[in-house]
């Protein structure tokens, strides 16, 4: 991909400039907002755009080293360039465990653990490890539970594919490339992540449920990042039930709709959906306005404490920016 020069903004009907857009994403949302807002459609061969709303695909080639591709002033992205560090759930983890240490060395408040050496503040996340590398230590760290419950999911993966739970080392089996190993360190190219299972989650209707929250971030540092306000609830369509043979069941476990949908439950009118400001209502309602404060202040928190944790490996241009999905 050759470099580009930059591009002017084009002139509206009023005189104001008017924003040259690029998508290569078959959404009819991203189009339809675009000319709302009166931009105009640019050209990707004459370098004649201002902002591109690309694929994750367009934006490695883009930032490719033997690419020859330069931003220009006035032209604006819609990644990062090293992107799958905000995305990646192997990636998460080693920014957090990063995150934890800086701030431990440093002296920081933040890293007050209390008397069983839990992180206070820095405890958003269950014990977690990445195989096959941390193989070992999960083993011990198993042996030393061995009545809970963990969560598998591939590092790199979505919409709950290739997820499964565990309560034995010997159903590693189903993960290992080579179920013969089971008890050596399994053989896999692909990396997952591990994780100690939440067994006694907030239900809602006797259901599990989670959070999708958009996060705008356009600088990593200083940290600058806006949060859309009409987030959703997903809902499972079974409700939670933490026996043995429910193990495999995910319209139990995972909320993710890409799953749910295929369930005799799945409402299709509603998505088994909640807006977030229900969910507001609800802990209100149930648990008093200072409690439900709390909860939202503290996402807040995470948010910046992930996005912290991550910013020093990230290129800082004014021309970036990053839609997240939390």
């Amino acid at each position: 991909m050759a470099g580009v020069s930059g591009s002017s903004l084009s002139s509206g009907s009023g005189g104001s400039p008017r924003v040259k857009w690029l998508t290569d994403l078959d959404k009819s949302a991203i189009v339809s907002n675009f000319e709302k807002r009166g931009w105009v459609k640019g050209s990707l061969e004459d370098g004649d755009w201002n902002f591109y709303f690309c694929s994750v695909y367009t934006a490695r080639s883009m930032f490719s080293v033997d690419s020859g591709f330069r931003l220009a002033d006035d032209q604006m992205i819609s990644h990062f360039p090293t992107h799958y560090r905000l995305t990646r759930k192997d990636c998460m983890v080693k920014n957090i465990r990063r995150y934890r240490k800086d701030l431990e060395r440093d002296g920081s408040p933040l890293a007050e653990r209390d008397e069983r050496g839990r992180f206070i503040h820095l405890d958003f996340i269950p014990v977690t490890f990445m195989l096959p590398a941390d193989y070992n230590i999960f083993v011990e760290e198993f042996r030393r539970h061995p009545s809970s419950t963990w969560i598998m999911k591939p590092a790199g993966k979505a919409q709950g594919t290739g997820i499964f739970l565990i309560n034995k080392l010997s159903q590693l089996k189903k993960w290992s490339k080579d179920p013969t190993k089971s008890s050596q360190v399994p053989h896999t190219r692909e990396v997952y992540v591990i994780s100690r299972y939440i067994e006694n989650p907030l239900l809602i209707g006797g259901k599990k449920f989670d959070l999708r929250l958009y996060v705008l971030v356009t600088t990593f540092r200083p940290l600058k990042a806006y949060m859309y306000r009409l987030g959703f609830c997903r809902f499972c369509t079974v409700k939670y039930n933490t026996s043995v043979s429910e193990l495999d069941n995910m319209f139990v476990h995972l909320t993710n709709v890409s799953i749910q949908k295929h369930g005799d439950e799945y409402n299709a009118s509603h998505g088994g959906k909640w807006p977030v400001e229900n969910l507001k209502l609800y802990i209100e309602g149930t648990r008093g306005k200072e409690a439900s404060d709390k909860v939202f202040e503290d996402i807040h928190w995470q948010i910046c404490a992930l996005s912290e944790g991550r910013s020093e490996r990230h290129v800082q241009r004014q021309t970036l920016l990053r839609m997240l999905r939390v």
